[in-house]
């Protein structure tokens, strides 16, 4: 089953009590689903999703007492629409009936549950609402942003989508629409992916590190092998002549390592210092 599913089944658990709230979220699911028949001129739902249909039916028989599952009639269309502010479906929603936080939560949860997704965040992060009109669209990303989401809209051939894309985004929109259990695991996905991130970065970091390492080392030892070459080791300066033979000596040390080894110690500064008048000298000799 895939995270969308995950999300649209456990919201499929949570029906709201007060019936406002239930008229909310019915609007949400007729606005993206509903049509009204043009033979019987009555509501029906087009969504195949069982999970849709079965969310449609509960609310329609809470609010409602009506049983969804057979075709309704005019009278009860008209009481239904009516109750819900819709001339028809595919347009805003009516202000009265997402005056209260809680209906627009409610709104949200019956728009996602039947034009939503989101993406496998094993992936990537993305979540979207397919809306069939540019205010239907609109509605949802002002009440998205009220909940301090970066919502934003796309055209998508004949539709807009609201959309996000930040994990903490949707994440938020999760806790909005009451979704807790799926929101605990995106929340494990994304730290996980972190701390993956994290110790991909300390490595590639290292790495670096001892490329540069490795690489300075070479050329201090040319620089070394150039002067005993050129001119022999034996006629630099004591504290010259012990550098390089403790470079040589210990190719592969880092800079603190290798001034371990000098009698006394001597600080990475001072090694670094040595090396670059040794490296002086070389440059001279070419």
């Amino acid at each position: 089953m895939s995270f969308s599913s995950d999300v649209k089944k456990e919201l499929l658990g949570q029906v709201p009590r007060s019936r406002h709230c239930q008229l909310a979220e019915l609007a949400g699911i007729i606005n993206m689903d509903g049509a009204i028949d043009k033979d019987t001129g009555c509501l029906v739902l087009e969504s195949e999703n069982e999970l849709v249909i079965h969310k449609y039916e509960v609310l329609m028989k809470k609010a409602f007492s009506v049983d969804a599952g057979s075709p309704l009639t005019q009278s009860d269309t008209k009481r239904i629409m009516s109750a819900l502010k819709l001339e028809k479906p595919g347009y805003a929603a009516d202000g009265l009936i997402l005056m209260q936080t809680c209906c627009k939560r409610a709104y949200l949860r019956g728009v996602f549950m039947a034009a939503g997704s989101i993406s496998n965040p094993q992936k990537s992060y993305h979540f979207e609402i397919v809306c069939k009109s540019s205010s239907q669209a609109e509605q949802i990303q002002e009440i998205l942003k009220g909940f301090d989401t970066d919502a934003k809209i796309v055209g998508r051939k004949s539709h807009y989508v609201v959309y996000l894309k930040e994990g903490s985004n949707i994440v938020d929109c999760l806790n909005v629409m009451e979704a807790y259990v799926s929101l605990m695991n995106l929340e494990n996905v994304r730290i996980l992916k972190e701390m993956r991130n994290s110790v991909n970065r300390k490595v590639n970091c290292e790495t670096a590190n001892i490329k540069k390492t490795v690489n300075a080392a070479v050329k201090q030892i040319e620089d070394i092998e150039l002067i005993r070459d050129k001119t022999g080791l034996e006629k630099l300066p004591d504290v010259l002549k012990e550098t390089a033979r403790l470079r040589l000596e210990y190719p592969e040390a880092t800079l603190k390592e290798l001034g371990g080894y000098f009698d006394p110690p001597v600080g990475k500064s001072g090694v670094n210092h040595r090396l670059k008048k040794l490296s002086a000298i070389a440059e001279e000799l070419r």
